[in-house]
């Protein structure tokens, strides 16, 4: 009978971004970033892994489609993992002989801008670090399968230490508050799209790096201060200081992208079409109520307070109207009040099915293991979903 442990690691979400690498092979960044871990029970990787003397080479099964082992990062994280548990000596050295199998599933889009390989490399070092029963720093362990993935290591809000050292050693997560700290905390998810992106964060990182003269300000005199404030704003649960931050660095980061030569987008129509519906909705309520954040993709990601969930939602609903049943998923909506129809907005609806499907969500925390499972690897250690296509 095989050892099996699975985990799993939620998504985390930048509210101060990551955008640019000083050292590509150990995965540093150039600036501090800070995050919100999400909720697992909504959104997570799921990873099973097992060692054994019968697996004949390491293999790798993503959303049950058997992917090459030969990825650098991921026998990166592999390795350090065995180093450590060699010099750590937790494990005999038949053990650490073996071959493993790891199988993963995200319940989320994958490579579409909603930090797939934040949740899949912190999953997957949690699950590897349990197997071989190592005692180390898990971030700086995900760091090398993902940058941002260090931050999913921890719950709640996370900051990623760029650190200075050549080596990297100092370059690790540190949670800021639990997911205790801001309980009122809500995210709305909006999946524009699901599909792969145009240009992968790694190449759009680089070609920044190399050609944007607004990244270099960005780093020298933005994010150092944004991100003392930031912290500022999430131990004191200032939410009008909180969203004002998160928006501006946002678009920042996107103003990078069309800074870099050539330059690159991650947004769409709809996602600016996003941007203007949050900021009059604002403007309307008189006060900050919503903040909005885009990765490296034209998904959105919305914070707001719970208790201003159903009405936004009811104003989402109505500006990108969809006939699909399962259109809001995730976490039970509260009820509104009182109805809002929205017809005096003064921004029009778009035709139907802009956004494939809502998440509602909130803030989580960090990874979990599953010692009674469910696992994705039988008692054989072979996956138990395969796809056949």
């Amino acid at each position: 009978m095989s050892v099996i442990v699975t985990a799993t690691a939620s998504v985390n979400i930048a509210v101060i971004k990551y955008w640019g690498k000083r050292d590509e092979e150990l995965i540093l960044p150039l600036n501090d970033s800070i995050s919100a871990t999400l909720d697992t029970n909504v959104m997570c990787a799921r990873t099973s892994v097992c060692a054994r003397p019968d697996i004949e080479e390491n293999e790798m099964y993503l959303n049950g489609i058997k992917t090459s082992f030969d990825n650098k990062r991921l026998q990166t994280c592999l390795n350090k993992i065995k180093a450590i548990a060699t010099l750590q000596k937790v494990v005999d050295k038949e053990f650490l002989s073996w071959n493993v199998r790891i199988c993963s599933e995200n319940n989320f889009p994958t490579a579409a801008g909603l930090a797939s390989s934040a949740a899949g490399y912190a999953c997957l070092v949690t699950a590897l670090a349990k197997l071989y029963k190592i005692e180390s720093d898990i971030s700086q362990l995900a760091r090398l399968g993902s940058g941002s993935a260090c931050r999913s290591v921890f719950g709640g809000f996370v900051r990623w230490h760029a650190g200075g050292k050549c080596d990297g050693s100092d370059s690790t997560a540190s949670q800021i508050v639990q997911s205790t700290h801001w309980p009122e905390m809500r995210v709305l998810v909006l999946v524009v799209a699901d599909k792969k992106k145009h240009t992968s964060s790694s190449i759009g990182m680089k070609r920044s790096v190399e050609s944007s003269e607004l990244l270099k300000y960005r780093v020298e005199h933005c994010v150092p201060r944004r991100v003392d404030e930031m912290i500022n704003a999430i131990k004191g649960k200032d939410f009008q200081r909180f969203a004002e931050l998160t928006m501006k660095d946002s678009n920042q980061f996107h103003a990078v992208c069309l800074d870099s030569y050539p330059p690159f987008h991650y947004l769409t129509n709809v996602s600016y079409k996003i941007i203007d519906v949050i900021h009059k909705y604002n403007e309307i309520c008189k006060e900050t109520r919503v903040a909005y954040t885009f990765d490296a993709g034209p998904n959105a990601c919305l914070f707001l307070l719970e208790k201003d969930v159903p009405e936004v939602l009811s104003l989402i609903k109505y500006i990108f109207p969809s006939p699909n049943t399962d259109y809001v998923r995730g976490l039970d909506v509260p009820k509104a009040e009182e109805e809002n129809t929205f017809e005096t907005f003064p921004i029009q609806p778009m035709e139907e099915n802009k956004l494939q499907y809502l998440i509602y969500t909130k803030v989580g925390d960090g990874p979990e293991i599953h010692y009674d499972g469910p696992h994705l690897l039988n008692e054989l250690g072979q996956p138990l979903n395969v796809s056949k296509t």
